[in-house]
C-alpha cells in the first residue's frame, strides 16, 4: 500500500471487519431506499387520483361548453338552453382545478414524506460509518509515510510505547522503553511493529 490515503487494513481481521461493515452500510441504505420509495409510490396514488380527476372534469367541461355553444344557435330558446350548459362547464372546471390541486400537493408531499422517512436513519449510519473510515485511512495512510521516513521505524516504537497497553509491550520486551534507549534494533523493530498493526497495517 502507498499514499496517504489507505481504504483498508492490511491485517486480515480488521480488512473483513471494514468489508463486513461497508456491505452493512451499502444494505441499509438499500433498504431505506426502498422504504422510500414505497412511501413514495403510496401518496403517488393519490396524485394520480388528482390527475384523472383533473383529466375527466377538463374533458366534462369541454364536452359542456361545446354544448352550450351549439345550444345558444337554437332560435327563441338558446340563451335559455345554454345558460345552464355553460354554468355545469364552469363547475366541471372548478372541479378541474382542485384535482390539479391535489395532483400538485400529492406529488410534493410524496416526496417531502420520502425523504423525511429515509434521510434520517440514513444519516445517522452513513455519517459516523463515514467519519470512522476516515480516520482509519487517514491514520493508516500517515503511518505508512512516517515508517518510510528516515528514522520512520524509531519513531513508531517510541509512538508505541506511547501509546500501546502495558501487556503487549511487555510481550515485547521485559523493559522496552530501555530497550528503545539503547537502541536495541530486535526491540525497536518489534515495537515499530506493533505500532503497525494497531494501525491495521503489517
Amino acid at each position: 500500500m502507498s499514499g496517504r490515503f489507505v481504504p483498508y487494513a492490511a491485517t486480515p481481521g480488521r480488512a473483513l471487519v471494514q468489508v463486513v461493515a461497508d456491505i452493512s452500510v451499502l444494505l441499509w441504505v438499500v433498504l431505506w431506499y426502498y422504504v422510500a420509495k414505497a412511501v413514495h409510490a403510496a401518496l403517488s396514488a393519490i396524485a394520480q387520483v388528482g390527475a384523472n380527476v383533473q383529466n375527466g372534469a377538463n374533458g366534462i367541461s369541454s364536452n359542456l361548453n361545446g354544448a352550450g355553444d351549439s345550444a345558444g344557435n337554437i332560435p327563441l330558446a338558446g340563451d335559455t338552453l345554454a345558460k345552464p350548459l355553460n354554468a355545469a362547464a364552469g363547475a366541471a372546471q372548478e372541479i378541474a382545478g382542485a384535482g390539479q390541486g391535489l395532483d400538485e400537493k400529492a406529488t410534493l408531499l410524496a416526496i417531502l414524506l420520502a425523504l423525511a422517512v429515509s434521510v434520517p436513519p440514513i444519516l445517522a449510519l452513513v455519517l459516523p460509518w463515514l467519519l470512522l473510515r476516515l480516520r482509519f485511512a487517514r491514520r493508516a495512510g500517515a503511518t505508512i509515510a512516517l515508517a518510510r521516513s528516515e528514522g520512520g521505524e524509531n519513531l513508531l516504537a517510541l509512538r508505541a510505547l506511547a501509546n500501546r497497553p502495558m501487556p503487549k509491550l511487555l510481550g515485547v520486551s521485559a523493559d522496552p522503553l530501555e530497550g528503545w534507549r539503547t537502541g536495541d534494533q530486535e526491540v525497536v523493530k518489534r515495537l515499530a511493529a506493533l505500532e503497525l498493526r494497531s494501525a491495521g497495517l503489517k
